[in-house]
């Protein structure tokens, strides 16, 4: 209760007698997992320049919830960062919804001129959007209009893309559709995983977004920003966890940018029977799929189609369409990852079949 009390808007509590100096104008964030305190961090850096013309009046955050292995109840990462940076805890707010009345009051009281959002995890009502006076700004981790959504970049991976980037536009109450002020381009590497690649493009949107600053303040962002042509929008929705399976007749880039896509959350697992000659038995084991390439020589032998190989280091994986999968590291339920070498040989001589 203590903790809670600490970081989270309560909606009895008043606004800080701490206002905004007059001379700057304030600024609200909003953001919550370890990606958003990268942004966050940008705009206390570039508000604490001498010539700087705005300041980090409040942020806004998802209230606290159980996180790590201890299950406590902790705040978000942002919420986190901003006390260790010795925001006043009643300037970080933490609504259940961004639409909370008391939440509203508080805010207009503050009178932002901006709010920048970098994944909030919260829809922004109507009524939160008329508040700041240059709208609402959000940093999204695809070129809009594509992979609109919860989860761009996993989505982005999942398929494969050749070349992805980070836009930067006003928010408006549909869906990461509204004008773009700037975006920039990057190739993406075959074998980087979601969690990187997201930190990645949250870094380089965070630039943009102070070198935009400027435009979006004076009013010329909104003049220049470009609308969206809607008719090549795509969508990238949440993530459901039985999405997490491996089917091994799907051909292994398939399977292999699956892996990318949702390493970190919720993984990739496959099943695997563990067969013993001597005595017969057959053990079926789950396994986390951790890292994997695809197999760029592949000779399986007649009747190999459903066996496991161990070649160069990876446990290979017959798939679909004559393709192979390379598994280069794998996890057993409540055990560490090991390389494929480390599990190999804990096999023992026992054959390895998937499922």
């Amino acid at each position: 209760m203590i903790l809670r009390r600490f970081i989270c808007y309560n909606a009895s509590s008043t606004v800080s007698s701490i206002a905004p100096s007059p001379k700057k104008k304030p600024l609200i964030f909003l953001g919550s997992p370890q990606v958003s305190v990268t942004v966050l961090e940008a705009l206390l850096n570039a508000s604490a320049s001498p010539n700087s013309s705005f300041e980090v009046a409040g942020v806004v955050t998802q209230p606290p919830a159980r996180r790590d292995r201890g299950r406590k109840v902790l705040p978000s990462p942002v919420a986190q960062y901003a006390l260790d940076k010795g925001l006043p805890s009643d300037l970080i707010f933490s609504p259940e919804k961004a639409g909370d009345e008391a939440f509203l009051s508080a805010l207009r009281e503050l009178q932002p001129e901006l709010c920048i959002t970098a994944a909030y995890g919260n829809i922004l009502p109507t009524k939160f959007l008329k508040i700041p006076l240059h709208g609402t700004v959000n940093i999204h981790p695809s070129l809009l209009p594509l992979y609109r959504g919860a989860a761009p970049v996993q989505r982005a991976l999942q398929d494969g893309v050749p070349e992805t980037g980070v836009s930067l536009a006003f928010t408006v109450r549909k869906l990461d559709a509204g004008p773009v002020i700037a975006s920039k381009r990057f190739q993406v590497d075959d074998l980087i995983k979601a969690p990187e690649l997201l930190s990645f493009l949250f870094s380089e949107g965070s630039k943009l977004l102070i070198r935009e600053l400027p435009s979006i303040f004076d009013g010329s962002a909104k003049s220049k920003a470009a609308p969206q042509d809607d008719s090549k929008a795509t969508l990238a929705p949440k993530i459901a966890p039985d999405e997490a399976w491996l089917s091994f007749d799907e051909e292994a880039f398939v399977l292999h940018n699956k892996v990318r896509a949702f390493a970190g959350w919720p993984g990739t697992r496959a099943k695997v029977v563990v067969l013993d000659d001597k005595s017969g038995q057959q053990n079926v084991l789950e396994l986390k799929i951790m890292s994997t390439r695809v197999c760029k020589d592949l000779e399986i032998q007649d009747g190999g189609q459903d066996y496991v190989t161990f070649k160069k280091g990876s446990l290979v994986f017959p798939c679909g369409g004559g393709t192979a999968l390379e598994v280069l590291e794998v996890q057993l339920p409540g055990k560490k990852a090991i390389n494929a070498a480390a599990f190999w040989n804990g096999l023992r001589g026992q054959k390895l079949k998937k499922l």
